[in-house]
């Protein structure tokens, strides 16, 4: 229960006698108010004086209720208990909020994180729990509030909004433009380390450098040759320290490339398929939650300013 005024009259004394009569012992009542027994026998006895009329009846080992006590604790134990009730209420809603939000490591690194306080911005006294996880949370025992997933946007008992319209194009550090093989042509490639991602959520519609050199027309380089790599971070990271060239996505390399750690030295991209995307995902049940609801509207206007990031280039479309 909230701990009321300790009071010897009014709503505090009232409330110390509803406990004392519950439990039938000082010494109960006591433990529940955090307060001595000799407290509660204190502030009963002035109650009672303020009355005129004893509350409860004592021998030297039982208590109990007169009549009028009985008559006082019918009447209000109810009405003090939805006080209670309304007290915590207003507790919990003084608190922030928190909403937690799952997502892979390469997603919360290069995008999520970098943007996390315009979300904060936008809606105040939020808690914000980031849950790095490469497998789905499981929603329907509260493990996660919102997510973010790559797939095909099937998801049972899940609503799937799509984020991003995704490509995919060689990115590098901009120190191999102009280094002892300088990237001109995509038959350049043949004198660099191809960086391969190697990922447990990509499709055999995903690009890889094979699709890639394949609608570049470039016949030299091995596509298979390189490093490779299970996460996207850790590829693009290599890129930027200038060990190879990367195939990146939209998503989550415009901010390198606005930044000027990472460059396209080719135009071309490749369209992903679009039923493969990054999708935010909640419980359909939990969809109009306010802060579900604003977390979701926000991704997707956020989402949408990113697919302008970086430089603009031809686009080849993935059947």
């Amino acid at each position: 229960m909230i701990a009321m005024p300790k009071a010897n009259h009014g709503l505090g004394a009232l409330w110390t006698f509803s406990v004392a009569a519950r439990h039938l012992s000082f010494a109960r009542a006591a433990d529940e108010l955090d307060v001595t027994a000799a407290a509660v026998s204190n502030q009963i006895r002035a109650f009672e004086q303020r009355l005129g009329t004893r509350l409860f009846w004592r021998t030297s080992r039982t208590m109990g209720l007169t009549n009028a006590g009985k008559a006082l604790h019918a009447a209000t134990e109810m009405p003090l208990r939805s006080i209670d009730a309304a007290l915590a209420a207003a507790v919990r809603a003084s608190q922030a909020e928190t909403l937690t939000v799952t997502a892979s490591a390469s997603f919360a690194a290069k995008w999520l994180v970098p943007r996390l306080s315009r979300f904060r911005e936008r809606v105040q006294g939020v808690d914000i729990r980031i849950d790095i996880s490469d497998h789905p949370a499981d929603f329907a025992r509260g493990e996660a509030d919102v997510g973010v997933r790559f797939g095909n946007g099937d998801y049972p008992g899940l609503r799937a909004d799509p984020l991003f319209a995704e490509s995919v194009f060689p990115i590098c550090s901009p120190a191999l433009l102009h280094g002892p093989a300088p990237l001109r042509e995509p038959n350049d490639l043949v004198h660099h380390t191809l960086i391969h991602l190697d990922w447990h959520a990509q499709d055999d519609m995903w690009p890889d450098w094979r699709m890639w050199l394949l609608a570049a027309k470039a016949d030299k380089p091995d596509p298979a040759r390189g490093i490779y790599f299970s996460q996207h971070s850790l590829a693009l990271q290599a890129a930027v320290d200038g060990q190879g060239i990367a195939l990146g996505n939209t998503s989550l390399v415009g901010d390198d490339l606005a930044a000027g750690r990472l460059v396209r030295p080719f135009d071309l991209s490749l369209k992903i398929a679009p039923r493969f995307r990054y999708y935010v995902v909640c419980l359909k049940s939990h969809a109009e939650r306010p802060l579900i609801r604003a977390f979701r509207e926000w991704m997707q206007e956020a989402s949408g300013v990113s697919e302008s990031d970086g430089r603009g280039g031809a686009d080849a479309d993935l059947a």
